[in-house]
């Protein structure tokens, strides 16, 4: 999984994949955003992006204030740039969405580690299930968001998991990684 914490993977990886890489190097949003230790999650990353799919970057800030102007001095000359704060799983959270060359881009910050965020312990699992289950499952996955499901219901539907399926999912990576 380490393989997932570094983009370099894109470069070589499938057409959309090389898409991504090619955009996030053309306009160095690694590289500059490199202090808060970004991270690609979502679809792209395991392959499972259909068309519209977004690029989903997670980060950890020590300091929100320096993380929000940082996003607004980049990023506020592209399209639709929006920011917001919020509070999500009781951490305080910046969220920047905007669209570089027709590809819309969401910078996700809270004020600890980008592996204990939840986006990464999804990705991280929905890997793990897409190895595990194999090629027809992965078609089930894309075909469910072609139909219009986000990712997590999409795969609980897939999986016939109850209640809330961001929770149920992470209840499944807590099961798969234990330490």
């Amino acid at each position: 999984m380490d393989k997932l914490n570094n983009i370099m993977y894109l470069k070589n990886g499938n057409s959309r994949q090389q898409k991504a890489w090619r955009l996030l190097t053309k306009y160095a949003v690694f590289e500059t955003l490199q202090p808060y230790s970004p991270v690609l999650t979502g679809t792209v990353p395991i392959e499972i992006d259909i068309e519209g799919s977004d690029l989903d970057i997670i980060c950890c800030f020590k300091n929100e204030e320096e993380f929000e102007d940082l996003l607004i001095v980049l990023f506020c000359n592209h399209d639709r740039f929006t920011i917001r704060k919020t509070t999500l799983a009781n951490h305080d959270t910046i969220i920047a969405n905007f669209f570089i060359d027709g590809v819309e881009l969401e910078i996700f910050g809270q004020n600890r580690p980008v592996t204990e965020q939840e986006a990464y312990r999804h990705m991280i699992v929905e890997n793990q299930l897409l190895q595990e289950k194999g090629e027809a499952f992965k078609q089930q996955i894309i075909d469910l968001k072609n139909s219009g499901l986000k990712t997590e219901p999409a795969f609980a539907q897939a999986l016939r998991l109850n209640g809330d399926p961001y929770k149920a999912l992470l209840k499944l990576y807590s099961s798969h990684n234990k330490a």
